[in-house]
């Protein structure tokens, strides 16, 4: 393998919405530049990206997946990235490791609400990128209303490159804007060009959109720009040079196009890549930080530092274990060296050093600043762990995932495979960031959350497949809290007489509310001794197993004041034990008199839709009781700021997605506890004492 210095290599990542191409255009590039002897098919199975059982079963890419080829002296390292919702924190952590995008859109669909999206991941890197308009082979493909429509939705220099030559079935090749030359295809998938004279019939098409396209281009050089309005003639390097400037700057934004089923339109993809993207070395440093030190600073791309890396990836392989993949931003490293966890203060070994070829390795004996490389056998890394030298040691600002939005209950369906279930979750937790898993300490359930229903789906399945376990899906229990809105008073008395020693205790107590979240206040107003202070922790003990078990309804009572402030005992019977008891009898009595209430939690909730799906999103908002505290503009979508009762929100992803053909994106949070309507509460109370009259069955 040819060892390249970091300025040869380019890290590019591919991005869309789901459906667009992007594995189907990488593996055309593969084919082209010769790194693969055969031309993958997703719909075959055959692909060399996704690879993965689930993968090829669904015909979607659910991994993130590294590949590399060589295309003029350059080494470009292509990331694949999911296009699904469900999956987007593999497309965050490619994004990531990236230092240039391309932007797959469909010919025959324009601007998809995935595209929206991903745009606004690399807008939050500041990535340069260019369009690729795809599928220019399909029928209803139409690559000007296309590039119309990023214009109009996504903003920024967007301007074409080339111009398709034909549509549909009759699409042949593309016309170069910078060269003035048409590179005809044939459809045998091989992905050579052959260079012929523009078509007579697009010639002054071709003249007018290269016009605008030095125009551009010269915006981005005042001597060209100069130059250019003068009238003077301008040398093709300065423009290429310019176009490099502009592309790397983001003060142009190239539109290409292709057909990535024939392979038409990639020797010119890859000659952009080469030729205009930025190397590592060009790039800003990456933010981060001293350990120990919230100070943020810069981590710059500079291959005589050393050594810093971020781990953007995991993988778990059957009979190897975990290959963590990395993105080294600083210095280098080599087979046998020896490095820091920074973010875990721990010392791992690169024992053996990879390449990637999607599911092959192929092993190499340095990594350098600006590629991305694997390894395995780290005994204690994960993704978003930091890995640098020792002697310098700095932790690398983290990727950014997005927060689980789907919560389901899961439960093994055989006896006796719980811990495996613990076990394969706590694996599969460690290679997503975006699925987590909670045992709920009240409701006694596992949950599990992720980014969408078929995102849970594929989790379990891979559950199912790696670790041999059944389980089933249920709704989550929502921890509801009981509390009172009144104050009152009563007796316990706990009285035993078996014979022997009896059990004798007495209590009166007043309880009254607090303040929503001040929890629970025990104050002692006995006077006298007439319950001694031997007892008063046992009487504060009975009153907190009362609040634990609840009243209404089992749910945990909180916010409340409670005072002992009478009582007796018996100088031979009283116990600390019957003194629990009697104060946990007084409690409930007192709690059902003081207008008892059942409390719901209630979640901050920020919806993002497009403008035309506002008033449906509001009304089905008001319809699960929320209560609309705002809407904000960003751009041509719109912002929902709302609170919902948690116990609205179950299923809340698929109803958004199914409301707005799936343009609909929300996070949640917990924001506070408020009072549940009677009429609900009521019901909630009737079918918690049913499932406790079922249990006792």
């Amino acid at each position: 393998m040819r060892e390249y210095e970091s300025t040869d290599i380019r890290n590019v990542v591919l991005v869309s919405h789901g459906g667009a191409g992007k594995t189907s255009l990488a593996e055309c590039m593969f084919y082209t530049a010769k790194a693969t002897q055969r031309l993958g098919r997703v719909d075959e199975g055959s692909s060399l990206l996704d690879y993965a059982d689930d993968e090829i079963e669904r015909k979607i890419t659910i991994n993130l997946s590294v590949a590399h080829l060589d295309w003029r002296n350059t080494r470009i390292n292509i990331i694949d990235t999911p296009g699904y919702a469900d999956f987007y924190g593999d497309t965050k952590a490619g994004i990531r490791a990236a230092d240039a995008a391309l932007v797959l859109i469909r010919a025959d669909a324009g601007v998809e609400v995935g595209t929206e999206k991903v745009w606004e991941f690399l807008d939050e890197h500041d990535l340069p990128r260019a369009i690729v308009v795809t599928r220019m082979d399909k029928e209803y493909a139409d690559f000007d209303k296309t590039v119309g429509q990023a214009r109009d939705l996504l903003g920024g220099p967007i301007v074409p490159v080339q111009i398709p030559v034909g549509s549909h079935d009759a699409f042949s090749g593309v016309v170069d804007l910078l060269t003035m030359k048409f590179y005809r295809y044939d459809r045998s998938g091989s992905g050579a060009g052959m260079m012929q004279e523009i078509p007579d019939d697009l010639r002054d098409r071709a003249k007018e959109l290269r016009e605008k396209l030095i125009e551009s281009i010269a915006e981005c050089d005042d001597t060209l720009l100069e130059a250019y309005l003068e009238g003077k003639e301008v040398k093709p390097e300065a423009i290429q040079a310019a176009y490099r400037d502009g592309i790397r700057g983001k003060k142009i934004i190239p539109v290409l196009c292709a057909s990535s089923y024939f392979s038409i339109g990639t020797q010119q993809i890859l000659d952009t890549i080469a030729s205009a993207f930025p190397n590592p070395l060009e790039m800003p440093g990456v933010k981060g930080r001293k350990p120990g030190s919230d100070e943020v600073i810069e981590i710059k791309p500079n291959p005589n530092e050393p050594f810093a890396a971020l781990v953007f990836k995991t993988i778990s392989e059957p009979h190897v274990g975990d290959m963590s993949i990395f993105r080294v931003f600083r210095g280098s490293a080599s087979e046998g060296t020896e490095v820091l966890n920074s973010t875990k203060n721990i010392t791992e070994k690169f024992t053996q050093l990879y390449s990637l070829m999607g599911r092959e390795r192929r092993e190499v004996n340095k990594v350098i600043t600006g590629d991305i490389g694997a390894t395995v056998k780290l005994r204690d890394t994960a993704t978003n762990d930091t890995l640098c030298d020792r002697a310098d040691p700095v932790i690398i600002e983290p990727i950014s995932f997005p927060k689980p939005v789907v919560h389901d209950a899961i439960r093994a369906l055989a006896k006796g495979d719980e811990e495996k279930i613990s076990s394969g979750l706590a694996r599969l937790q460690q290679e997503d960031p975006t699925f987590t898993v909670v045992v709920d300490s009240e409701t006694k359930q596992t949950i599990i959350s992720g980014l969408g229903e078929l995102h849970l789906d594929v989790v379990l399945k891979r559950l199912k497949d790696r670790f041999n376990v059944d389980v089933e899906l249920t709704k989550p229990r929502i921890a509801y809290r009981e509390t009172i809105r009144g104050r009152a008073e009563a007796q316990g008395k706990y009285k035993k007489q078996t014979g022997g020693r009896g059990q004798y205790g007495d209590v009166w107590l007043r309880i009254e509310p607090l303040e929503r979240s001040k929890g629970f206040e025990f104050v002692d107003a006995i006077v006298g001794g007439v319950v001694p202070s031997k007892y008063i922790p046992a009487v504060e003990k009975g009153i907190v197993e009362a609040m634990d078990e609840g009243v209404l309804a089992g749910y945990k009572v909180v916010d409340i004041k409670a005072t002992l402030y009478d009582g007796s005992y018996h100088e031979v019977d009283s116990s600390d034990m019957a003194f629990k008891i009697a104060a946990s009898m007084a409690f409930k009595k007192a709690f059902l008199e003081a207008k008892p209430v059942l409390l719901e939690p209630i979640m901050n909730v920020t919806v993002t839709v497009p403008e035309e799906y506002l008033g449906d999103v509001m009304g089905d908002l008001s319809g699960k009781r929320g209560k609309i505290q705002g809407i904000d503009s960003k751009g041509h979508l719109q912002v929902v700021r709302a609170q919902v009762p948690l116990a609205e929100l179950y299923k809340y992803s698929t109803t958004l997605r199914s409301m707005t053909q799936g343009r609909g994106m929300f996070e949640s949070e917990f924001s506070h506890y408020e009072e549940v309507p009677r009429e609900i509460a009521q019901r909630i109370i009737d079918e918690a004492k049913a499932a406790k009259e079922e249990a006792k069955k």
